[in-house]
Parts: C-alpha cells; structure tokens; sequence
C-alpha cells in the first residue's frame, strides 16, 4: 500500500502538482483526465435558464483564460473562461467560441465565431448578453435566430429602396414630371456604383464615387443627386433597413470632402428681363396672336408660377371677389395662396371663358391643359430667349423693392415664398391682403403702362 503522503499528493490539482510546466504542458495533462472538457477553478458546467438551475449551486467564477493562454493551448477539447463560456479546440486545432447553457434540463452550445475574428473581451461580451437573455428566461439561440431572419427579410438593395421612397411620396408631389426626375436621376448616376448593394453597406467611398464624377462639370445635378441619395438612406434607415449614420449628409460630413457647389460654379438665377423693359415687351404680346400669350400675360401680372398658371380651373377664380385661389395640393410650399386680380388679369380671364369647362388655358389637345413650352416658344418667337418665364417672378420682386415702398414681406407674400408663422399670419389678415391688392395694382400698371407708383 503506497504512503499516505502519495495519496495526497497523487489527488492535488494539476496545476499544484506541476508548478514548474509551461501552461500548455497544464492543459495537455488535463486532457488527459477523463473527458474533453478541461477546466480552471472548478467551473464544471454551463449557464442554467430558469427551469434548469438546481439547488444549492455554488457561484461560478468567469474571466479565467488570458490571452497568453489562449495562444499556448495546442490539445483539442473545450476551455472554459467561466459563465458558460468556452474555448474549443477540435482535433485540427481550430479555435472557436462556443456558450454552453441549459434550458429544461437539456444542453445546448451556442457558436460564437472563431478566435481569429472574436476576441477574448468581444467573446465574454456576447456571453454576457446571453446570460442576460437566459435571466429572462429566453433561449439565446432562438432569439439571434430570430434576429437573422428578421434581418434578411430587412434587407434591401438601394435601387429597391429608391423604389419604395418614390412610391411612398409620389402622391405629394405635384408636378409628374418630378418623379421621372428623381428616378432617372438616381438610375443614372447612382445604381451603377451601388444599385445593388444592401443600403447597410453603402459608405462614404461608394457615394463619393457616384458624386465626384460629375460635382464639377454638372454641379447641380451632382447637388441634386447627393439630396436624393442622402433621402432614400435616410427612409431606408427609418424603416429599419440600416443602422449606419448617413454617408451622403453634407453639413459636417461631405461638406469636408467636396467643395461647396456655388463655388464650383457661381449660382445660376433664372434670367429675368428689367423692370424698365416688361411695357414694351406687353405691347408687343398685345399685337400678337399667338396660343400661349394670354397665359404668359396672365402669368406676368399675378408673379405665379408656371405650372400654377397652366394648371387654374375656372372653380378657382372669384370674379366677384376679384382672387385667384389657389388650392395647396397645387403650390410648391403645400399651402394654399390668394392672389389678388388687378384689372388686367381679369380682362384675359374673361376673354378665356367658353373655351373649356374645366382649364382656364386649354391646350390644343382635348382635356389638355396648355403646355409650358408653348411659353418659351412665345418668348423665343418675340426674340426674347434671353428671358425664362419664371426669371419674371424676379423683375417683380426687384420692382417692389427698388421702385415701391411696399413691405418686403408683402412681395415675398405675393410670391408664395414662406415667412416666418407670426409674420406670414399677419399679412393674411384682410386688410393687409387689400394693400397686396394695391401692390398688384400697381405691378398691372408698371407692365401694361410703365407707370412709377413713386411720385
């Protein structure tokens, strides 16, 4: 019988017995030990949910391997850093996380990544989240299988995300013409460097690659698109599509990596003729016979834009209270606006009336409203191209301010620009909207007169 001493010392710990043992010689004697799972403290098991943890338990330690460990361990099995979290070594000494952890009595072992992609701190975070779960009482793996599928059925590409946002505002756009812009626009220059990449992958390369190209040569164009673009991954982080912050903002992200667009090339304003030419040029629209005169005329007097004026129904004129309402599904801002009518303008609305029931300026094909290059045709024909129509919104609102003592706010008014809401408020009162009444009196005058409302 062999001396009680060597009983002891046959009994101790690995780890006593063999002090003098690199960490690596430790681990190859305990796989020797009955078993492939080796541990360090006395962690001899895994995370137990709610139904599964059994009386009397002792605390577990966690946080026991290192990364000098991790890097010495040669002999297959599982390694455990404690709180069900092991490292396991398979018989080609692949190296990969995996959670151990019951629930309703039975095992499981949940994959958390190689070793060469998880790290030691990510590895006891994610068990730490698991454990978390299990404290609720839900199955960690369930629950990441759930967010997978979740996930996928999340994904999108960003050509079908710029489908959804167009189908989703279409309706509140009011000229059609805006959605074959957006759309082509985007199919154009975006798709064909990442159309069919998944919105969560798009970064701050991939836009400036669709951007840098054309920032110079077509730089409204490239401002434009970087709005759209910046749009879709904004509704596509809305809707869950991605988590990442926006690749295409430019206000403290693209605007350190691109030049500001009106320094690229000065800002374009739309050509406008002088204040001091438009009686003549009135003259000349009286002497002439053409389909788009009374609109552009009618145009000219109210400071409307094109689109309002090719688009006015007879339901929205008052001849009696002398106003043009326009509803808000047709303005720009999306507020409805009254123009006054000066004399002039309800002389070419009553010439229009019979010639349709519905559109005040019908175009030549039937149900057809008049169509906005019959206008620059009419410019072009009077030798005017060098003007735009809307460049005349601008000759009134030089008008009001060089040659008026009329409020600015009441100009800005009379162009449906918006104001401030105390402001804008005020001025829709009754008896302000009378002096925008005399200002548009007094615009009639200087169009079809030349008259200076200043003495």
């Amino acid at each position: 019988m062999p001396p009680t001493n060597y009983k002891k010392i046959n009994y101790l710990p690995t780890f006593v017995r063999l002090p003098c043992l690199s960490w690596a010689s430790v681990f190859a004697q305990q796989a020797q030990m009955p078993g492939n799972d080796h541990y360090l403290g006395g962690d001899r098991g895994g995370v137990r949910g709610p139904q599964g943890n059994p009386p009397g338990r002792m605390t577990v330690s966690i946080e026991k391997l290192t990364p000098r460990q991790l890097a010495h361990i040669l002999k297959p099995g599982r390694y455990s850093d404690g709180g069900g979290l092991y490292l396991q070594v398979t018989r080609m000494l692949v190296k990969s996380w995996v959670f151990r952890f019951e629930i309703a009595g039975a095992e499981h072992y949940m994959g958390l990544g190689p070793l060469h992609a998880v790290t030691l701190k990510e590895a006891r975070e994610e068990a730490r989240k698991a454990r978390a779960l299990l404290a609720r009482g839900i199955d960690p793996m369930r629950a990441r299988e759930e967010k997978g599928r979740a996930c996928a059925s999340g994904n999108r590409t960003f050509d079908e995300c710029v489908a959804e946002y167009i189908a989703s505002h279409k309706e509140g756009w009011k000229n059609p013409k805006h959605k074959a812009q957006w759309r082509n626009s985007l199919l154009t220059y975006a798709s064909p460097h990442f159309g069919k990449t998944d919105v969560r992958e798009i970064t701050t390369p991939l836009v400036l690659r669709a951007l840098t190209p054309i920032w110079a040569t077509k730089t409204e164009t490239a401002s434009r698109l970087r709005e759209r673009i910046e749009r879709v991954l904004s509704f596509a982080a809305t809707c869950n599509y991605r988590d990442r912050d926006n690749p295409a903002r430019w206000q403290g992200h693209l605007q350190e990596l691109l030049p500001k667009p009106s320094r690229v090339r000065g800002v374009r304003h739309h050509p406008a003729m002088p204040y001091g030419e438009i009686a003549a040029f009135f003259a000349a629209l009286a002497a002439d016979a053409g389909l788009g005169i009374p609109a552009l005329a009618f145009t000219i007097l109210t400071a409307a834009r094109t689109g309002e004026t090719l688009a006015a129904r007879w339901e929205e004129i008052d001849f009696e209270a002398r106003i043009w309402l326009i509803p808000a599904e047709r303005m720009k801002g999306g507020r409805p606006h009254r123009v006054p009518l000066a004399d002039a303008a309800l002389a070419i609305l009553r010439r229009q009336l019979g010639l349709h029931p519905v559109w005040v300026f019908p175009g030549k094909k039937k149900g057809r409203t008049l169509d906005a290059s019959i206008l620059l045709d009419t410019l072009e024909r009077m030798n005017r191209g060098d003007v735009t129509v809307h460049g005349f919104r601008s000759s009134f609102r030089v008008w009001a301010a060089e040659r008026t003592e009329y409020p600015k706010e009441m100009a800005e008014l009379a162009l449906a620009h918006k104001l401030g809401a105390a402001v804008e408020e005020a001025y829709q009162r009754s008896d302000l909207f009378e002096r925008r009444r005399a200002l548009m009196r007094d615009w009639a005058r200087c169009c079809l007169e030349g008259v200076d409302p200043r003495p």
